[in-house]
Formats: C-alpha cells, structure tokens, sequence
C-alpha cells in the first residue's frame, strides 16, 4: 500500500482507503460479520483511513468502524460527517446546537473523545456563503471535539468556496473517470493550499466495476434503484448523475483499454490515482473478496500515459456533455 498526505492534517493515509457508505445501507442488504470481514481484510491490506458518515445505517457504520479498532492493533484514522440527519436539510440547520449535536452523537458511535475528520456533509450551497458555520467548526476543533474538518461537496463551485476558510483542511468529491472537471478546475487550487482530496464513489456506483449490465437487478432500498433521478438525494450521487445506459455504453469501450492482469474496477482506481492532487480514494467492499480487490491496486503499474490520454477522448466525446457543467 502507498501512503499520501492528507492535506496539512498531518495524516499519511492509504492511497485507497475505505468507504463505508456501503456497510451502513442504502446499498441493498448487508451483514454486519461479512462487512466487519471486509473492514478487516482491507486493513490487512494497509489501509488505514476510513470515511463513514452518522447517516450511514443511522449510525450504523460509524459503530461498525468502532468494533473493528476494538479488534485491530493498528491506526486507524476515521473520517465522518456530519448535516444530513437534518430534517429538511436547510443551511439553517447547519447552526451551533445541531452541529455540536452531530459530533457527539459521532464521538459516542465511534467511541472516541476526538473526532480525526469531520466534513460537512454535502449541504445546501448557501452554508459556503456563512462563515459562522465554519467558525463553529473552528470552536469545536478549539474544544477538543475533533482535529480537523472539510467538506463533502456535490458541486466544484461548493469546493472553491470551501478552499477561502483556513480551516478546511479536507474536500471530497465526485470524481472518477465520467466526473472529471475537477482535474481543471479544482485541483490546481486545491494543491495550492495543501487541501485534501478524497475521490468518492470512484466505481461510479459500481457501474466503473465492468459487473453491471441491462439485466442487472438492484434490492429496493438500494439507491440505485431508488435514486436514479435524485429522488432521494442528488442524482449526481448514482451512477455520476450518468444515464445508466450510456454508463453501460462508456464501459465497454473502456474496457478495450484495460491492461492484462487487471479488472476493471482496479483500471478505475489506478485512473484517479494517476493525479498527484488526490490524497485517496474511497472505494466500497461489502466482502472480503471486493476487499482483496479494491485495496490491492496500488502494487499495480501505474497506466500508460496513451492509456489515460484515450480516457479523456472517450470522456470528452461520450460523457462530457450529460455531466460536465452540472456539477
């Protein structure tokens, strides 16, 4: 496993560390001693850096990481988030009482007395334009409640903004090879000010996996199956806010690209980890096995320089127009 700064956190994390988005719900059924399987072989494999959110399985995946550090020697740095339990989720939510309210609700699922990272999870665009909110994160580092926050954003203009606070320290995004504007336009700044970048839904829902197809059948409470025209939340979240279709289209002829001993998932991977802006990428494992895969890419070769040029010419020719400008 290769390690990268995260930021100026002072945290070298796992360049492909652990999503648990997965493990908490909205992904169709899942086990908690399978996934508490799938957790461990990924830090049998180096990782060391989770994200999880207190929305996740209401909780359910922060205490998931929590049994997993009760059963492992090794360091293991969390990152959660925080908004989304509000309900409407309104930028007025984001004040002192409810944000405090969050974090210790996360100290108590995780069970620690500080919080490594916690990022406002993807809020509404006017929290960026109130600097008090950003001030009660600065009060909460203040206190001891957590080391360091960021942001989850949905859309890049959100993670500009977010780069003028001194605080924030961390941005995650979308990105992956059908969200790539933020090679343009947010990484130059972001490496600028030493901001760390966490790729999120890197396999694009799974779609950037190669395993979906038409025929494929998601469970009901499975975003994919629910979410797909943001009926939940933003549609950017599923399948990159990309037809489904064209998706399927786009992968396989992605696939014609894949060296010889890697799946196409692993080809995902090593893309976004050819920019040095990222920090990590935060692929799911619901088992061990989908473990074995995502956490072993980084003993892979590196992916030819007129390999990652033939992904930009699908992107720009195939998928830049359903997805470029809207997020």
């Amino acid at each position: 496993m290769n390690y990268r700064a995260l930021g100026n956190t002072g945290f070298n994390v796992s360049e492909v560390s652990f999503g648990a988005w997965a493990v908490g719900g909205t992904w169709g059924q899942v086990d908690d001693e399978t996934s508490l399987l799938a957790m461990h072989r990924a830090v049998d494999l180096g990782v060391n850096f989770f994200d999880t959110a207190d929305v996740y399985g209401d909780g359910r995946s922060e205490r998931l990481i929590k049994r997993l550090k009760s059963e492992r020697s090794e360091e293991i740095i969390v990152a959660t988030k925080a908004g989304r339990r509000l309900n409407p989720h309104i930028a007025e939510g984001y004040n002192r009482a409810n944000l405090s309210q969050f974090v210790e609700r996360s100290l108590e699922n995780l069970g620690v007395e500080s919080l490594d990272l916690v990022q406002l999870h993807c809020p509404p665009t006017e929290v960026y334009y109130q600097p008090e909110v950003f001030g009660i994160l600065d009060d909460l580092v203040q206190q001891g409640k957590i080391r360091h926050y960021g942001v989850s954003v949905e859309k890049l203009e959100e993670g500009l903004k977010a780069i003028n606070f001194p605080g924030v320290k961390t941005i995650q995004v979308i990105f992956n090879i059908f969200r790539q504007r933020a090679i343009t336009d947010l990484f130059p700044k972001a490496q600028a000010q030493n901001v760390g970048i966490l790729a999120r839904l890197p396999l694009s829902s799974g779609m950037l996996s190669g395993k979906l197809s038409k025929s494929s059948q998601f469970e009901a409470d499975d975003h994919r199956s629910f979410n797909r025209d943001g009926a939940a939340f933003d549609k950017g979240e599923t399948f990159s806010g990309l037809d489904y279709d064209l998706g399927l289209e786009t992968v396989e002829e992605l696939r014609s690209l894949v060296p010889a001993g890697m799946s196409m998932a692993q080809f995902a991977l090593k893309w976004i980890l050819a920019y040095s802006a990222i920090s990590c990428a935060i692929p799911g494992a619901k088992t061990a096995e989908q473990a074995q895969s995502n956490f072993s890419v980084s003993e892979l070769p590196n992916l030819p320089a007129d390999v990652m040029g033939q992904v930009a010419r699908i992107y720009e020719e195939k998928v830049k127009s359903s997805v470029h400008e809207r997020w």
